[in-house]
């Protein structure tokens, strides 16, 4: 199949690949903090003007539409597509402006086999240029790829989702946002609390898009009532489910550790793949999940923002030094290394600024414990350039107290069985 790009403005090409990208707020506001505004820019200039090409749309496609399609023909489709995409077992879990293109790209080198988007806002991407051109980035290696949406009209989200469907393997429904932000705009956890418009969210893509759709939840404090939520959700046209392990009121996974025996049952109740998020430190935790669940694959947040190379068996000092009986040796990668992989992948792969600036925070978080004055510097820079942010690991490293990432001794450093070989540059 043929794409004229021309007709879908929220596209830009950049030499042989195909851009999309992330956003402004929804409101602005009027007396701006100048500090913010200039986080909002992208890290470099964007092509001026259109450029009108002919492409191949590689769809991740099902087939038909499902509207006629019974349970058990959807459920056969569900398991093919899964399968053609190689079942991915270490996913990067969407988070709001941390699951961009160039930090996909990244973790996708260290190990991880799949990735969500951030969580794109279904009215604000179908009303919005801007938000479209600086939200939504991909490129011919961001694959497989779930393109989540939060949303609480179906025909919104049905228009969203046909914007993206031929450059993404799944678009997902995000059903467990637990944020005050989703509280108020009614979306994300908050659907629970509505679960006739939740089903008809699912029924209006499964029967009107070319790719499977996708939902991610969070479990109820009951078991039946996540069980009969997930079988709806089922019976609805999705086509795999992503469980978080904990209620919508248990926002801190510090203090919370998410159920894996819930996810268990639900693994138990559906026929379709079923994916786990919650309670992953170490490379170690997602083969215990698995192994303790059933599930398919597991997703990894928090864990993956201060070390992006957790897929590839890198842990941190906190989890190496919990387990030194196991022995732990230096990796030879630290975060250091990471956030200049980083910075290179964002010089070829633009995004806002702010997004550059939490990442560097969270994977240099360590090195700034022992050096606070350097983090003053980067909260003190406005206006941030990639000579800045280079000079600033520069200037972590001279000062010395190197805080290495850990492999276990019988793992050889940069494990070739989890780390891919691809070539981000090329």
């Amino acid at each position: 199949m043929k794409l004229n790009l021309s007709n879908l403005r929220f596209l830009r090409t950049r030499k042989s690949f195909i851009s999309q990208t992330r956003a402004m707020t929804q409101n602005p506001d009027p007396k701006p903090d100048p500090s913010k505004v200039i986080d909002d820019l992208l890290c470099s200039e964007q092509r001026d003007g259109q450029i009108e090409e002919t492409v191949d749309a590689v769809a991740a496609s099902l087939g038909s539409p499902s509207r006629v399609l019974s349970i058990d023909t959807r459920v056969e489709r569900a398991w093919a597509h899964w399968k053609k995409l190689g079942r991915p077992k270490y996913i990067v879990a969407p988070m709001v402006d941390n699951s961009e293109l160039p930090f996909r790209l990244l973790c996708q080198k260290y190990g991880a086999q799949a990735a969500y988007t951030p969580m794109l806002h279904s009215r604000i991407f179908t009303e919005t240029e801007k938000y479209r051109n600086q939200e939504f980035t991909t490129c011919k290696e961001d694959r497989p790829l779930f393109v989540q949406f939060c949303a609480n009209d179906p025909d919104t989200l049905l228009e969203a989702a046909k914007r993206v469907e031929p450059y993404c393997d799944y678009v997902d429904i995000n059903l467990g946002c637990p944020q005050r932000i989703a509280r108020r705009g009614n979306y994300g956890a908050f659907l629970m609390d509505n679960l006739p418009l939740v089903k008809s969210l699912v029924e209006k893509l499964a029967q009107n898009l070319n790719v499977p759709v996708s939902c991610k939840i969070r479990i109820f404090p009951n078991l039946q009532d996540t069980l009969k939520y997930a079988k709806m959700l089922e019976d609805a046209g999705c086509s795999l489910l992503a469980v978080h392990g904990r209620t919508r009121d248990e926002k801190d996974g510090k203090k919370f550790r998410a159920d894996w025996s819930a996810i268990k049952e639900v693994k138990k109740a559906l026929r379709i793949p079923v994916l786990a998020n919650g309670n992953v430190r170490c490379i170690e935790d997602v083969d215990n999940c698995i192994k303790e669940t059933g599930v398919e694959g597991v997703l990894s947040a928090e864990t993956l923002l201060e070390n992006p190379a957790a897929f590839a068996g890198f842990r941190t000092a906190e989890w190496a030094t919990d387990n030194e009986e196991e022995g732990f040796v230096d990796g030879g990668l630290d975060q250091g290394d990471l956030v200049v992989e980083y910075l290179k992948l964002c010089e070829k792969h633009p995004v806002p600024w702010r997004m550059i600036r939490s990442h560097v925070h969270k994977m240099l978080g360590e090195w700034f414990r022992i050096h606070p004055q350097v983090r003053e510097q980067l909260n003190a820079q406005n206006i941030l350039t990639f000579e800045f942010l280079y000079g600033l690991v520069d200037q972590l490293r001279e000062l010395g107290g190197r805080v290495p990432l850990y492999k276990k001794k019988k793992i050889d450093t940069l494990d070739s069985a989890r780390v891919s070989t691809k070539d981000l540059e090329s």
